[in-house]
């Protein structure tokens, strides 16, 4: 296909995927659960950095996590007392499990009292990678951050696509006509978002000629968003509803 065969294909299959029914089967229907912005951004970002495996298994222990919670995850951040957290214990999804939980707990709980959005957490930096090369550096400043949890939020420093961060952004940046994507946050720009690579995007990327890098990593993740850009350059990674809709769907 040429370029604008391929734009025509992604368009198309952009507004089949961004749909309201999109949301029950995928991972995003945790945090629109709720009303309350805070809570939106602590479901959502459990939700996102869960989102490994088959997608009925991330949603089910993401309601788990939550019932732990009571339903309300800002409330239960902010006034939890120490019996409370023995109710996180035994948590556990693939590898990440009640020691990574607690220490995001307890991290969530130090930002949120000094913060209102977790926006400002994804502020610092000229550039995207700076940005969530800056968040990680954050969210693991306290005394206490335990080594094996830092595998659980992905970063540039280290070659990651930060697949589940990017999508996580995506859902919290991007204004979307559709309810799919939340557009809580706009100091941020969708313009500056990097594509979400998971398997299905990166599969049906690479027979579209849009990633040609061997490696999946954060250079693959730019690249692919830059040809993306060449699409919209306002909302690149629209097309990650296309991309992934197709990968899932079995259709490339």
């Amino acid at each position: 296909m040429n370029h604008a065969q391929v734009r025509a294909l992604l368009d198309e299959k952009y507004r089949h995927y961004d749909q309201p029914g999109f949301i029950t089967l995928d991972p995003i229907s945790i945090p629109h659960q709720f009303a309350q912005r805070a809570d939106v951004e602590i479901s959502g970002l459990f939700a996102a950095l869960l989102a490994w495996g088959r997608r009925p298994t991330i949603i089910s222990k993401c309601r788990e996590l939550l019932l732990r919670m009571d339903n309300a995850p800002h409330q239960f951040i902010l006034q939890h007392h120490d019996e409370d957290l023995k109710r996180l214990l035994g948590f556990c999804h693939r590898t990440f499990c009640d020691t990574d939980l607690l220490y995001f707990v307890h991290w969530l709980r130090w930002y949120y009292t000094r913060h209102d959005t977790l926006e400002d957490a994804f502020l610092v930096g000229n550039t995207q990678k700076e940005r969530l090369e800056n968040f990680h550096t954050l969210f693991f400043s306290l005394d206490d951050a335990p080594q094996r949890t830092r595998k659980h939020v992905a970063t540039p420093a280290r070659g990651s696509a930060c697949k589940r961060v990017n999508m996580y952004l995506r859902w919290m940046v991007r204004p979307d006509a559709h309810g799919v994507d939340f557009g809580l946050w706009q100091r941020l720009s969708p313009a500056d978002l990097i594509c979400p690579c998971d398997v299905h995007v990166e599969r049906v990327a690479r027979r579209l000629g849009l990633l040609e890098r061997k490696q999946v990593d954060w250079l693959a993740a730019e690249d692919l968003t830059a040809h993306l850009r060449t699409f919209d350059p306002q909302d690149p990674v629209k097309y990650d509803f296309a991309l992934f809709g197709l990968g899932v769907e079995g259709e490339m």
